[in-house]
Order: C-alpha cells, then sequence, then structure tokens
C-alpha cells in the first residue's frame, strides 16, 4: 500500500514506487492506472519505455489487456533525467531492459520531487533477479509485487517460465514464448527441460 499525500508538507522529497512480478501479472495495468489517476488529478505526467520494446506500439504503453497511454521511447536511462525536468509524475515501464544507470536516475528524480512509478519483472526466465530491478525495490518506498496466475495448476505465479529454446536474456515475447507459472510448476518445467538437453 502507498500514499499518495504526504503529512509533513515541509518535505519537498518525492518517492519511488516499484511494480514488479512475472509477465501476464497486470504490472503495466497497474502502472497505466496510476498514472491515469495522475493525469486526471492535473499533474505533469511523463512516461518513458526502453526503445528496444516495440512489441505493441513504438511510442505506446501498452498492456496485455490493451490499455495504453503515450511515452516516449528512450535508449539508455540517462535520458529520462533529461526529459522528466520539470514533471511531477514520471512513469517507467518495463525498466528491467534499461542499464544499472537506472537506478540513480530515479533516485534523482524522487530527491528532486518527483513520484517515480516504476514497473518490471522482478526474474528473468530461468528465475534469477532480473537486471536492476532488485536495486530498484531496495531504494523504493513502496513495492507492489502481482500475480499472474499459473497456466498449469491455476495457482499464483510468480514466475515467467520461456516455452522456446533460447537462451538471450532478453527476448521480447508473449504466450507463445513465455507462460507464467507457479513455484512448483516452474520447478518441475525446468528439471524437465533439463533432462530434455
Amino acid at each position: 500500500m502507498f500514499l499518495e499525500n504526504t503529512v509533513n508538507q515541509q518535505e519537498q522529497f518525492g518517492w519511488i514506487e516499484v511494480i514488479c512480478g512475472s509477465m501476464f501479472s497486470g504490472k503495466t495495468e497497474e502502472l497505466i492506472r496510476r498514472l491515469k489517476r495522475a493525469q486526471f488529478a492535473k499533474q505533469k505526467v511523463e512516461i518513458f519505455k526502453p526503445a528496444i520494446d516495440t512489441r505493441y506500439h513504438d511510442e505506446m504503453v501498452v498492456s496485455h489487456d490493451s490499455n495504453e497511454i503515450r511515452s516516449t521511447p528512450v535508449p539508455v536511462a540517462e535520458n529520462i533525467r533529461i526529459l522528466a525536468q520539470g514533471c511531477d509524475v514520471v512513469g517507467i515501464d518495463e525498466a528491467q531492459f534499461f542499464d544499472d544507470e537506472i537506478v540513480a536516475v530515479c533516485n534523482d528524480l524522487a530527491n528532486s520531487g518527483i513520484r517515480v512509478i516504476v514497473a518490471g519483472l522482478d526474474m528473468d526466465f530461468k528465475g534469477n533477479p532480473f537486471g536492476p530491478m532488485p536495486a530498484l525495490m531496495a531504494t523504493a518506498e513502496y513495492v507492489t509485487k502481482v500475480h499472474a496466475v499459473c497456466t498449469r495448476t491455476g495457482n499464483l505465479a510468480n514466475y515467467s517460465y520461456r516455452k522456446t529454446q533460447n537462451d538471450s536474456l532478453v527476448l521480447l515475447g508473449e504466450t507463445e514464448e513465455y507462460e507464467p507459472l507457479s513455484r512448483a510448476a516452474f520447478f518441475k518445467a525446468m528439471k524437465s527441460q533439463k533432462e530434455n538437453k
């Protein structure tokens, strides 16, 4: 849970909110929801995403449920620092694809009074912490972990299992390449995959 209004108005610092979880868990949906509320409140909002993420649209952040919000694609995190000047709220989607500089950028923005909302995968397809996400979660004031539904058991899923035989860390994809799995289903799938090799 996070508060959108600070109690001590003399403190002019912003904060960082991280929304994390597996694929198909509603991270982007929640990011868009929070950003649209800020826009409705007449706050100056800017949204950024990695330039490599062109799955749905070049300039829109789009959820799996087809909700969307206009964004600015950037090749590196450093660009966000420059483009976010004068904002009240900054949204960042797919943060796991950014370089480690994203952590310093988010902290600098929050220290300058900006509310920073970041969404991203907390684990890669092997079940390991993904890129800068652990450091972002450690420095954030608020962390929301959302879950998908396991396609094999119906339980809560927090792993993104890659169905294709590709060992590249970054592989943009959808339901053809990935499925959300629970811990038990993920463990069995990884064991089976290892045995088949």
